[in-house]
């Protein structure tokens, strides 16, 4: 199976038209929590090697993390296009910069040699709610997912996941998935996120709800890959 790498390159001015106009809308749902603690800082990760298809057996196969074993993914039957893959950097941005291409259904983490990490994600109408320019502010291992209010009078058999009663616990059937990165701009949460989800069926479409979500083994990879502070730009 060949992987396919974009042969045009995204218009920078593309990410950044939306960087003066910063909407953090109400209504954001599955991703709209509140957060504690900021997690250790990391290391920025060199460049390395493109993957070979023969490595996505391993890459997406099961997981023990946390105390949590998630599953292997049958990336069989996910477009190739949206494999995690090192791609030439098409974004523009300096190394050590997020990049949420919402029309292309990509999120690149750039770095150095014009080389970026490319993964693919799925978007609920939350993913498309806010964009211009931020940073991972907090970092978060098997969050807890607090539904807000607004979505609760929506679907009352959510209360018991309110923010009053603590949230859902950490685990497979959580709508965060394994990890979630808080997107704050101004020292603001803007309630957008970057998180893990178990619907892996779900990556390159949109969905009902939700902000940016990932496999869960992409979103564990591109948590080591990013320190709090990293910047983030989203179209």
């Amino acid at each position: 199976m060949s992987v396919h790498h974009p042969s045009d390159r995204l218009d920078r001015r593309r990410f950044l038209m939306g960087t003066g106009v910063l909407a953090a809308s109400s209504f954001l749902a599955s991703c709209a929590t509140r957060i504690g603690p900021v997690d250790q800082v990391v290391e920025l990760a060199p460049a390395e090697p493109s993957y070979e298809t023969s490595n996505y057996a391993s890459m997406y196969g099961p997981v023990y993390d946390e105390g949590f074993e998630i599953p292997a993914i049958p990336y069989e039957k996910i477009d190739p296009q949206f494999y995690r893959q090192i791609v030439p950097n098409p974004t523009g941005e300096r190394p050590g910069t997020v990049v949420v291409d919402t029309n292309g259904h990509f999120l690149y983490y750039t770095m150095p040699n014009g080389q970026a990490m490319r993964y693919g994600v799925g978007l609920g109408r939350e993913g498309f709610a806010w964009s211009g320019t931020g940073v991972i502010q907090w970092k978060k291992k098997w969050p807890h997912w607090k539904p807000p209010a607004e979505m609760i009078a929506r679907q009352p058999e959510l209360e018991p996941y309110s923010i009053e009663n603590g949230g859902m616990p950490p685990g497979l059937r959580n709508p965060l998935g394994a990890r979630a990165l808080y997107i704050f701009q101004n020292g603001q949460d803007t309630l957008y996120r970057l998180h893990g989800s178990p619907e892996w069926a779900s990556i390159g479409r949109n969905v009902s709800s939700g902000c940016v979500r990932m496999m869960n083994q992409d979103v564990i990879d591109l948590y080591d890959r990013v320190p709090s502070g990293t910047p983030i730009v989203v179209m």
